[in-house]
């Protein structure tokens, strides 16, 4: 029994197979990096921005699809993919540069669909428009929103506000693009109750997928410094799984779980050190769902009695 909407269904439904994701570097940088709002970051962003640095080993777009889609299709005997534009924020740049980094899409062998990792505050009509506009299958856009806090977004150095994330995808639903929400766990000076309120935030935007973060130390981050003078403490993996699990209770049904935890990349992780038990982590997520009788949804007041079909392509959308 499928215990929430979760990407891997998602896909099967729309494409009949399995479709793992191609990880893209365009060599875009951020407005929290290059000055324009500062230099140093969102408090928990790698130097590397999250991304494969890829570019900066000089690999062309078609080399680096290669080069990962010959690992993938090894690994899970893959035939499509979806171009995940990851590192900084990659709608972060001119309508022509937009065009000119999409048109280097064409003719990458597998290509099913795209997710543009990106922030709320790089986005405008005419770039969704252009983004719309590729005709493809799959179409998603990766926007931190982190917390609907306020004053948690200044806390950890946003360089945007709640209402600015709203804004973005409204827009962006205008225009027919489905926006994944990234909220994380255990930012300072947040506890299980503003990590919920963040939920029911989301709950209430025309959001249709979300990745859940827990908040880790990484190596080279201003958390870092903050971790090393004693001014944060990550939360541990019981109260990460307890606060997950309450938060996939209350997450409208018909949105698309894509991420569970996060993960550090090879000598990223400073601590703690549970992140790195991937594995352990989502059989120790599913076990307390299935031992709590907990699923996507079965908190909210207008909840079913039983899990959905999470396969139906007829389960209703209240967007």
């Amino acid at each position: 029994m499928y215990r929430f909407y979760g990407l891997a269904a998602r896909l099967r439904q729309t494409f009949g197979e399995r479709v793992q994701k191609i990880p893209l570097d365009f060599g875009f940088t951020c407005p929290n990096r290059d000055g324009s709002l500062s230099r140093s970051g969102c408090i928990f962003c790698s130097p590397q921005g999250s991304g494969s640095g890829l570019h900066a080993l000089s690999m062309s777009i078609p080399e680096q699809w290669t080069h990962w889609r010959e690992k993938l299709s090894k690994l899970y005997d893959a035939k499509l993919y979806l171009a995940y534009l990851q590192s900084y924020s990659n709608t972060y740049c001119t309508i022509e540069e937009l065009k000119c980094a999409l048109k280097q899409l064409d003719g990458l062998e597998g290509l099913a669909g795209l997710c543009i990792g990106t922030r709320p505050d790089c986005l405008d009509a005419e770039k969704l428009k252009l983004i719309k506009g590729l005709g493809l299958c799959e179409t998603w856009l990766d926007l931190g929103l982190q917390s609907s806090n306020d004053r948690t977004l200044e806390r950890i150095n946003r360089g945007h506000d709640s209402r600015c994330f709203a804004d973005a995808v409204k827009l962006a639903h205008k225009h027919g693009i489905s926006v994944c929400a990234h909220v994380i766990a255990g930012l300072p000076g947040e506890g299980e109750e503003k990590f919920l309120e963040s939920v029911h935030f989301l709950n209430e935007l025309p959001i249709r997928g979300i990745k859940f973060h827990n908040l880790f130390v990484g190596h080279g981050t201003p958390l870092h410094k903050l971790y090393e003078n004693g001014g944060y403490s990550p939360i541990g993996q019981d109260e990460y799984i307890d606060m997950l699990v309450k938060a996939v209770s209350i997450l409208r049904p018909d949105i698309v779980i894509h991420r569970l935890k996060a993960d550090a990349v090879p000598g990223e992780l400073i601590a703690p050190e549970w992140v790195q038990k991937k594995r352990s982590v989502l059989n120790e997520i599913e076990k307390t769902m299935k031992e709590l009788n907990i699923w996507q949804g079965c908190a909210r007041p207008d909840a079913l009695p039983e899990p959905p079909a999470w396969f139906s392509p007829e389960e209703p959308s209240p967007f």
